[in-house]
């Protein structure tokens, strides 16, 4: 990549799933990297073995998130890409009161990004037109709601919106995207059933695995020229 230079990109939720896999590619390639965690999990160790940077994070919280941008900072005066990508899918559930439910996702998906998007700017700032990035990891059914997900569907509607306005802000020196995941891998414990199913559901009939969200944020960090797009990876599924 030609014209990353020396500053970290920083992936939230960055020792599971897609931010792994977007951690492991960046370091892979000698592209310094700061992951935020949750909590200790088995990934952290290899992270930390390649050169990682990782800070525990507690987004439950408003004073966290401001901690966490403290360390941030003290961790680097620049940053050359933010990645949104720590989330939780939490369901409307008889025995959990509703309004928690939704404080819950949006404390996740709004308050967390919104806040170190504001936080963290001057960290991004100062290097040059379209030299810095901020990608929002959304959701497909921002496209179609869910019923089963109302709060989580309309917090990632509103990290999508977000991606627009924080794009109109930051210009031209960094630029703002979203990308809009539908079904990536699998859970281990997912049974054979289910897959099948949700295979069913995508005009590709395929669970791409974390490559295809790992190639389009490379494609958004080397332009200069794209910012406040959703980008879908959802294999035709909001068609179906």
């Amino acid at each position: 990549m030609e014209h990353y230079h020396s500053a970290p990109v920083l992936i939230t939720g960055g020792a599971r799933r897609i931010g792994l896999a977007l951690a492991r590619s960046f370091l892979l390639r000698g592209i310094p990297a700061i992951i935020a965690y949750r909590s200790d999990c088995p990934a952290l160790a290899e992270l930390k073995g390649l050169g990682a940077c990782c800070i525990q994070g507690d987004f439950s919280t408003h004073e966290g998130i401001y901690h966490f941008a403290d360390q941030v900072r003290q961790a680097t005066p620049k940053l050359r890409a933010v990645i949104h990508n720590a989330s939780a899918w939490q369901a409307e559930s008889p025995t959990v009161p509703p309004e928690q439910v939704m404080a819950a996702m949006l404390q996740i998906h709004v308050y967390t990004p919104y806040l170190l998007n504001l936080l963290l700017e001057p960290c991004m700032l100062g290097q040059g037109q379209g030299s810095a990035d901020i990608i929002h990891l959304t959701d497909y059914v921002v496209e179609k709601g869910s019923d089963k997900h109302i709060a989580y569907a309309a917090s990632k509607a509103a990290l999508d919106n977000m991606t627009r306005s924080f794009a109109r802000k930051l210009a031209p020196e960094v630029k703002v995207n979203a990308i809009a995941p539908a079904l990536i891998i699998f859970n281990p414990d997912d049974d054979e059933a289910y897959r099948l199913q949700a295979l069913a559901k995508s005009l590709m009939k395929v669970a791409p695995g974390e490559n295809e969200v790992v190639n389009l944020v490379n494609y958004l960090l080397e332009s200069r020229y794209i910012t406040g797009r959703t980008h879908g990876v959802d294999g035709g599924r909001p068609l179906t």
